[in-house]
C-alpha cells in the first residue's frame, strides 16, 4: 500500500512552470569549501537572520526548494536564504557520496559548519524528509547554532513498512517515468540507479544495525522552537511518527494539510511559506 501511493507522488521539478524555472536559474551559485569538500550554495535575500534548507535524500536545491527560493525572500525582508547540496547531492558531487550509518549526522555537521564558513553562527532550519532528520540532529547537538527548527516529512527512526518499501523501491526502471526523469536529470540516467540503490543499502544496514533508529536519542535535547508541518496522507510515512514526535519534542506549532502528502512546501507553496514566515517573524517564539 505504501509502495504504490509513494510512487503516484507528482515529482516536483514537473510541478513548476517553464518561466519559473527560468526565473529560479538567474540566482546564483557558488562552492563554498567546507572541511576540506565544495559545497554548492545558492543565497538569496539579506538581513541580520538567517535561514538554511535542508532536502530530502539525494534532493538539491532546485528540486526540492524552488518555490521557497522564489517566494521567501519576499516574505522574509530580513532574512538571508541559504540553500544548499549536501555532500554527494545535487551539483556538491566532486566525491560520491558515501552512506554509513551515521551519514545523516554528517549532514547535520556538514549544515553548521557550512554556516559558520559563511560567518553565521545563528540561523534557523526548514528541513524536509532525510533533511528534518539531520535537523534534528543539528538542533540537538548544537543548540548554541539554531535558533528555531521547521520541519515536516522527517522521522526519528523507520518502521518496518518503511523499510520494506525503500527495498522494493531498488528497480528505478520500474518508477513512473516523470519521477524518474526528475532524479535523472541532476544525476544522470547511468549513475542514478546506482546512487538509490547505495541508498537502500543504507537503509538496510540501519535496520539490521541500528534497528531503524535514526536519531531518538537526540529528541530530549533539542530547545529550539519546533514548528512541524505534517501532509495528513503522506503515503511516504507511517502515519505513528507524528504522535511520536509530539509526545517527545517541545512543539511550539503543529499545522496539518489535511490532503497533504509527502511535498507539502511544492503542493502548497503559497500556504506553506506563509505559515514559515509567520513562525519565524514570530518573536514571541523564541530559544
Amino acid at each position: 500500500m505504501m509502495q504504490s501511493a509513494a510512487l503516484k507522488i507528482v515529482p516536483q521539478l514537473n510541478m513548476l512552470g517553464n518561466t519559473v524555472i527560468r526565473q529560479l536559474s538567474m540566482h546564483a551559485e557558488r562552492q563554498v569549501k567546507v572541511n576540506d569538500v565544495n559545497i554548492n550554495v545558492m543565497e538569496c535575500g539579506s538581513g541580520p537572520k538567517s535561514i538554511l534548507l535542508m532536502p530530502g535524500v539525494l534532493g538539491s536545491i532546485w528540486t526540492d526548494f524552488a518555490p521557497q527560493i522564489q517566494q521567501l525572500p519576499k516574505l522574509l525582508p530580513n532574512h538571508r536564504i541559504i540553500a544548499w547540496d549536501p555532500p554527494g547531492y545535487g551539483k556538491s558531487v566532486e566525491q560520491s557520496r558515501r552512506w554509513h550509518l551515521y551519514s545523516l549526522d554528517d549532514d547535520a555537521r556538514f549544515a553548521v559548519d557550512l554556516m559558520k564558513a559563511l560567518n553565521i553562527n545563528k540561523f534557523s532550519l526548514l528541513a524536509w524528509s532525510a533533511g528534518a532528520i539531520s535537523g534534528m540532529i543539528a538542533a540537538s547537538r548544537h543548540q548554541e547554532n539554531i535558533e528555531k527548527l521547521i520541519m515536516w516529512g522527517g522521522a526519528a527512526y523507520l518502521t518496518t513498512s518503511e523499510i520494506n518499501f525503500y527495498k522494493n523501491s531498488r528497480d528505478v526502471s520500474k518508477w513512473p517515468t516523470q519521477m524518474r526523469t526528475t532524479m535523472e536529470i541532476v544525476y544522470g540516467a547511468d549513475k542514478f540507479p546506482q546512487l538509490w540503490n547505495d541508498m537502500v543499502d543504507y537503509i538496510c544496514a540501519l535496520e539490521t544495525e541500528r534497528d531503524g533508529d535514526f536519531c531518538k536519542n537526540c529528541l530530549d535535547n533539542i530547545n529550539a522552537p519546533i514548528f512541524l508541518l505534517h501532509g495528513k496522507v503522506d503515503p511516504l510515512k507511517d502515519p505513528v511518527h507524528v504522535p511520536y514526535l509530539k509526545e517527545r519534542l517541545k512543539i511550539s506549532r503543529y499545522h496539518e494539510f489535511p490532503e497533504g502528502k509527502h511535498n507539502i512546501h511544492l503542493r502548497y507553496p503559497d500556504e506553506f511559506n506563509r505559515l514559515v514566515a509567520d513562525f519565524l517573524l514570530d518573536q514571541s517564539e523564541k530559544s
